[in-house]
């Protein structure tokens, strides 16, 4: 096929790249004439960094279907606005069901939190890896539960869960429902008051084709978690952290730069999210229907007429994921990403524990093209074994 000439990049469910040019220019430009503390002074350069804060929340709520915008916290990303939800709400002796899929950015504080006394219900997910709401409300009602957590879409296999019925579920137990939309936002329809999640988080440099560091979370109204920083922010003489919202969960000074950067890009999916989803689903159908031909090729989850995240995971039966993700990018410039993908319980449900996958990610700046050189590289990596 040649030697490669540029990066084939499919590593979007990682990071999204390239981005759209108004977010480094949104970047360059609050700090180049926003470069002052927000809401820390009334001079003309805070003054104009506040503005682009307010700004950038507000285009991120109305692409993510928040009705009030201080429901929405800026947070130095999605593992971040997890932690802050799971260890702000959870006490010894409360129950959480779990959906067994989740990234580490839930598992691992799960497992702190068990240590000090939660307890944790796991509910399995099919080969396809997709939970069943009934197993979860069977979960659910066995006994008090103070939280149910489910990813509204799998960083592994691109399996999307009915997370409006297991809100619906949680809230008729008592309980509140969170969700990591790390793979769904920008990707995804999303709107959280329809979803009737108490706690949605997001990543702001995947699908929202934002800048890395930078993510949010929305908390719906009559659920707070207790904030875990305290510092600057709000009326400087009360020693407590404010209680209005979402200054209680910004403490000290926020990344204006990157929160300008994502403020641009939810600007530029919320004003082409149609057409940058129609794109993406016939990409990764295009994509996943040529896996599917190559012998000794496992596809991971959902079947091909199944929606899906814009991603494809494959496992090879003799071929180790290292071995063809490091073909792909030496040989014919393809980026992809192999392994577990921080996501362990995930491959054990799918029985590639052992062996890994390589996942492909599509997303902004990718055509029929790059996805069918994918699929000529594919094939010839694994005809030579």
């Amino acid at each position: 096929m040649g030697e490669p000439t540029k990066i084939i990049y499919f590593d979007h469910a990682a990071t999204s790249w390239p981005k759209p040019p108004v977010v480094p220019e949104a970047m360059v430009q609050a700090m180049s004439i926003a470069g002052g503390n927000p809401d820390r002074g009334a001079h003309t350069l805070a003054l104009a960094a506040g503005r682009t804060i307010a700004h950038a929340r507000g285009e991120l709520a109305g692409l993510l279907g928040i009705p009030d915008e201080r429901d929405l916290a800026f947070m130095p990303g999605c593992t971040a606005a997890l932690n802050l939800v799971l260890k702000g709400a959870l006490k010894h002796g409360d129950r959480v069901v779990v959906v067994s899929a989740e990234h580490n950015a839930v598992v691992r504080p799960l497992f702190a939190l068990g240590s000090r006394g939660v307890k944790v219900a796991r509910v399995p997910v099919d080969p396809e890896g997709n939970v069943d709401a009934e197993e979860v409300e069977r979960a659910v009602a066995s006994a008090s539960t103070r939280m149910v957590i489910c990813q509204h879409a799998s960083n592994v296999t691109g399996a999307i869960q009915p997370i409006a019925d297991l809100a619906d579920i949680a809230h008729e137990h008592g309980a509140v429902m969170v969700s990591d939309g790390a793979q769904a936002a920008g990707h995804l329809p999303v709107d959280c008051a329809a979803l009737g999640v108490d706690a949605y988080a997001i990543a702001g440099h995947k699908g929202l084709l934002g800048p890395q560091g930078i993510g949010a979370l929305y908390l719906a109204p009559g659920f707070s978690p207790v904030e875990l920083l305290q510092g600057g922010g709000g009326v400087s003489i009360k020693v407590l952290q404010p209680e209005e919202r979402p200054d209680r969960y910004e403490a000290g000074t926020p990344n204006t730069p990157a929160i300008a950067g994502l403020g641009a890009a939810a600007a530029f999916v919320r004003a082409q999210s149609a057409a940058l989803m129609d794109r993406e689903r016939e990409l990764t159908r295009r994509l996943h229907e040529g896996l599917l031909d190559i012998p000794a090729l496992r596809v991971l989850g959902p079947a091909l007429d199944v929606p899906r995240a814009p991603l494809v995971s494959v496992a090879h039966e003799r071929i180790s994921a290292d071995e063809i993700a490091f073909a792909l990018d030496s040989r014919f410039g393809i980026a992809v990403r192999a392994g577990l993908h921080c996501s362990p319980w995930t491959h054990a449900a799918l029985g590639t524990l052992e062996s890994g996958a390589v996942r492909f990610g599509l997303g902004w700046g990718l055509d029929e093209a790059a996805v069918d050189y994918a699929l000529d590289a594919m094939r010839e990596i694994c005809s030579q074994q």
